[in-house]
């Protein structure tokens, strides 16, 4: 399960398990999604300056929804993607700075997740994000599209929902993806220091200028999912 570190007033949120596999995917099981929120409370609870890193060990930094518990719990769907709606709109207006450390894979739900945070250091060698649900035959939801749309380029939201193209490192900076795409021993490093710079901004006026930015975005977030905007079972 998720958990936490510290690197002087800056937190790192780890998403996998800490003597977890090479192969761990920290998908998005309701349990997990759970253990995140706690341990967001608890960065939260913490007084004075402070920012948070959020990363993984391993081949994957997230591969996204848990397709295994879906299709075990098709009656949930609706229920469950509301409740991964919530990873993103506590991301969006976290009230410190936040910056995804992507050391590994990013796909769909989990590329959404890096997208929520307010900034991306990616792996340049190694490592893809993707939003693959166009060859799944999977539909995005209402609140899924508008994260996309509104975090990234309108044509790199056009090509990465509508090819379920792959970019690396360096073409994901290109994109607009991501922030910087560094060696992969640096990832991290360079995802605490420029978090460490801004820890001085925490608070409630970040939180609210973050929900000023993101107003349509979380708007779309908060619509609950229903057969009209998302219907895996009939896929």
């Amino acid at each position: 399960m998720p958990y936490l570190e510290r690197n002087g007033d800056v937190h790192i949120l780890f998403l996998g398990d800490q003597d977890g596999p090479e192969n761990n995917e920290n998908r998005f099981h309701p349990d997990w999604i759970d253990r995140v929120h706690a341990l967001l409370d608890e960065v939260e609870a913490v007084e004075g300056p402070a920012a948070l890193v959020t990363t993984a060990t391993g081949k994957f930094f997230t591969n996204g929804l848990d397709t295994d518990w879906l299709f075990a719990n098709l009656d949930k769907i609706t229920s469950y993607l509301d409740r991964v709606h919530t990873l993103y709109t506590r991301m969006l207006t976290f009230p410190m700075t936040t910056i995804a450390s992507v050391q590994g894979h990013a796909f769909g739900a989990g590329a959404m997740l890096a997208t929520a945070h307010d900034f991306r250091i990616v792996r340049a060698d190694r490592g893809f994000y993707c939003l693959p649900e166009v060859n799944l035959n999977m539909p995005f939801t209402v609140g899924m599209s508008a994260l996309v749309n509104g975090r990234l380029p309108k044509q790199t939201a056009v090509e990465a929902m509508t090819t379920g193209r792959r970019y690396g490192g360096a073409d994901a900076v290109a994109a607009g993806i991501a922030d910087a795409a560094v060696d992969a021993d640096q990832v991290l490093v360079a995802a605490v220091e420029r978090a460490a710079a801004s820890t001085s901004t925490r608070g409630k006026n970040l939180a609210g200028i973050k929900a000023g930015i993101h107003a349509d975005v979380l708007a779309a977030l908060n619509i609950p999912t229903g057969e009209s905007n998302f219907s895996f079972g009939n896929q």
